[in-house]
């Protein structure tokens, strides 16, 4: 099993359509530029940010193809393969090419609701079908089920090939635990823009964002400088960005960084059903935030 570093700014990068609803592969290639040329760590692929409920088979080849092309090996990869059905999505991680791909994030199982148990022996599955290190993902907000941080290290301490958690629980306590009771090399990523400076204080490694879809330079020097124990210029740089970074989410993600990404002429604001583009009011405040700043 390779190592693979996950610290720094990971991007958990947009899929872009066009106004007919396609995929934008023009516009995934300049946002894949834009985002090396921003000076971040690495990309994360067909995660739930990229809209993969609502691509097809075909449609998220069309998308990994075209990142793999277009990143020319500058940036290590990360493939995002999750669901709510083990036995499937331990077939997809056999079956798929990841040659290109340095690691595997998988979200933890969403409305299915399983115990802690549960979530274990999920885990437990991919980690045999997996020649990647895998990246637990935990987003109680989205999945309805929260994987404790008991269960985490316990991951980490039996599957070598577990070497990180995407934590987005928003309880900084939970990471904590997590950081005090982990084996030494198991990483601890922000999956939650505003608390990635919190989170590096306490021991995290990094994030995997959202807004650095947008400002990747200032996102990531912001991490960067975390890491190096520089908080003055972390501070300055997470505050400058806080209030766009609260309007991304304010009415559904990546709706809104969709919009801003539109404002940088990088690509479309269009997004899939059941998503909706952000109302009047929050496009508003976004490009008046965006301007000032």
């Amino acid at each position: 099993m390779s190592k693979v570093n996950l610290k720094g700014t990971g991007v958990a990068i947009v899929t872009p359509f066009k106004k007919n609803g396609s995929v934008d592969l023009e516009g995934l290639k300049k946002l894949v530029n834009h985002l090396i040329n921003g000076k971040v760590d690495y990309l994360v692929v067909l995660g739930t940010t990229g809209e993969t409920a609502t691509l097809s088979k075909d449609e998220k080849q069309q998308v990994m193809d075209c990142v793999v092309k277009e990143n020319k090996k500058r940036l290590p990869l990360v493939l995002g393969v999750g669901g709510n059905n083990t036995e499937e999505i331990a077939h997809l991680i056999k079956k798929v090419d990841t040659r290109a791909f340095d690691a595997i994030l998988s979200v933890s199982p969403y409305y299915n609701k399983p115990s802690q148990e549960g979530i274990y022996q999920h885990y437990k599955v991919l980690s045999k079908a997996s020649k990647l290190p895998i990246i637990l993902y935990n987003v109680p907000g989205r999945t309805a089920s929260n994987m404790t941080w008991d269960t985490t290290v316990r991951l980490a301490k039996d599957f070598k090939n577990i070497v990180a958690v995407k934590e987005a629980s928003g309880s900084i306590e939970q990471m904590m635990k997590i950081i005090k009771h982990k084996p030494k090399d198991f990483m601890l990523i922000s999956g939650d823009d505003n608390l990635t400076l919190p989170i590096i204080a306490v021991g995290g490694v990094g994030v995997i964002s959202v807004v650095a879809n947008a400002y990747p330079k200032d996102f990531s020097d912001m991490v960067r400088a975390a890491l190096k124990h520089d908080l003055e210029k972390a501070k300055k740089l997470h505050y400058s960005l806080i209030d766009i970074t609260d309007q991304l989410f304010a009415d559904g993600n990546p709706g809104g960084v969709k919009q801003a990404l539109s404002t940088l002429k990088v690509c479309g604001t269009t997004v899939r059903l059941p998503l909706v583009e952000p109302n009047d009011k929050v496009k508003q405040k976004l490009n008046e935030l965006m301007k000032k700043y």
